[in-house]
């Protein structure tokens, strides 16, 4: 199946940055795509919904399946195939469009200057949380939000850092632990969204 994609490249200049420690924060996910937050008081946390892409992966996934039974036992792919697996590209890359204007108008709106994404290099690779959503994540193009996010932040003057996520989870902040691999961690994290510290609180 053939198509074409038009790309428009066009200089913008750039805004200058929002003086100020004014914060946000974002921890990407599979049923919530992305948890924002901030340090701004008057700020209102807010979650971007992931559902639509994961049912959309799994619809996608499920169809693709079905059409690659039906091949003959030397061929890989098909105009079926191929026009599939193009409409649920498009349809994703619309949804993180849309999701990361949504995010980069709210952050303008408080005037944030810094944005902080957590992301963890090849951190799809080793993955562990089931089949089903093993197989969801990995078919949600998180780089690809990021990459977004970041020159929409750019064109507003909002500066983008990336940071590493490997250790916030094994790390203690109530024992001001240094986020960091650690021969012996001073906390315990108990299960998910539950966690000890070494004196005991949780």
């Amino acid at each position: 199946m053939g198509a074409y994609c038009l790309e428009i490249v066009y200089e913008q200049p750039s805004s200058s940055s929002q003086e100020g420690e004014r914060y946000a924060f974002i921890d990407l996910g599979l049923n919530n795509l992305a948890a924002v937050t901030s340090n701004i008081p008057e700020f209102q946390p807010t979650l971007v919904c992931g559902k639509a892409l994961k049912s959309c992966n799994q619809k996608y996934n499920k169809t693709l399946a079905k059409l690659k039974s039906e091949l003959p036992s030397l061929q890989k792919t098909s105009k079926r195939i191929q026009g599939l697996t193009l409409k649920r590209n498009c349809k994703v890359d619309y949804y993180l469009h849309t999701a990361s204007k949504y995010i980069i108008d709210k952050l303008l709106a408080h005037q944030i200057n810094l944005l902080v994404i957590g992301h963890n290099q090849g951190w799809k690779q080793n993955l562990n949380i089931g089949d089903r959503n093993n197989q969801s994540f990995i078919n949600i193009p998180h780089s690809r939000f990021i990459e977004q996010l970041t020159y929409k932040a750019n064109l507003v003057g909002i500066e983008v850092k990336k940071t590493n996520e490997s250790y916030t989870s094994k790390c203690s902040f109530l024992d001001l632990e240094f986020i960091q691999k650690q021969k012996t961690y001073l906390g315990k994290r108990i299960k998910r969204g539950l966690f000890r510290s070494s004196s005991g609180y949780f």
